[in-house]
């Protein structure tokens, strides 16, 4: 009897942690899996146990497995599904916003080391085109890292053409111009490339 008390008590802890890892509030996760409230409660708090089709609801609702579910985990600090995106969102505009602070640093540099040699040269404003596919890496990176889909198909796809944009205005900026505007057709099939590996995981994440 003891032990039964114990595992309700673990499942009722290990259900309200991923709940609010997940966000949700009891009456929410109630309607998800058509219980009521009141017996989320009662499962939180260590009154009950779900039955085996409930749990296996659960796990399928959190990601996890069922063993997740039942056996004890170290107590971790919950923070908010809100708290979290606001947090991954600050870390990544922070990220890229170093490489702004590069871009502008190299700019300054360059000012001042052409300046003392009594020129400027106009290809100076190229570190701020360099900082668009930077970032892009950047984003592209944390994107994955955080699973934000379209977040990531939208990096990919600005890293792409902005890298094209740097070759061709560097190219540009040292008077080689004849037909480089040819250097845009790379574009089209590495696009479809991508668009369609994307397409394929998603696919396949569906399968699993």
């Amino acid at each position: 009897m003891e032990d039964q008390d114990v595992l309700a008590i673990t499942i009722g802890k290990n259900i309200m942690r991923l709940r609010k890892l997940s966000g949700m509030t009891q009456m929410e996760l109630a309607e998800k899996i058509n219980y009521s409230d009141k017996s989320v409660s009662k499962w939180e708090q260590g009154n009950g146990v779900p039955d085996v089709r409930i749990l296996i609801r659960l796990a399928e609702l959190f990601n996890v497995s069922v063993d997740d579910l039942v056996q004890e985990h170290k107590e971790k600090p919950v923070v908010p599904k809100r708290e979290r995106r606001i947090r991954r969102l600050v870390i990544t505009l922070l990220s890229c916003g170093i490489c702004w602070l590069i871009a502008v640093a190299c700019f300054v540099l360059i000012g001042v080391v052409w300046s003392a040699q009594g020129t400027w040269k106009d290809g100076a404003w190229l570190s701020f085109v360099y900082a668009v596919p930077a970032s892009a890496i950047v984003l592209t990176v944390f994107s994955s890292i955080w699973h934000w889909k379209w977040t990531r198909v939208i990096a990919v796809s600005t890293l792409i053409w902005t890298t094209l944009a740097c070759i061709y205005l560097t190219l540009y900026v040292c008077n080689i111009i004849e037909n480089m505007w040819l250097i845009f057709l790379i574009g089209v099939p590495l696009q479809i490339m991508a668009l369609i590996y994307f397409v394929w995981r998603k696919k396949a994440r569906l399968k699993e």
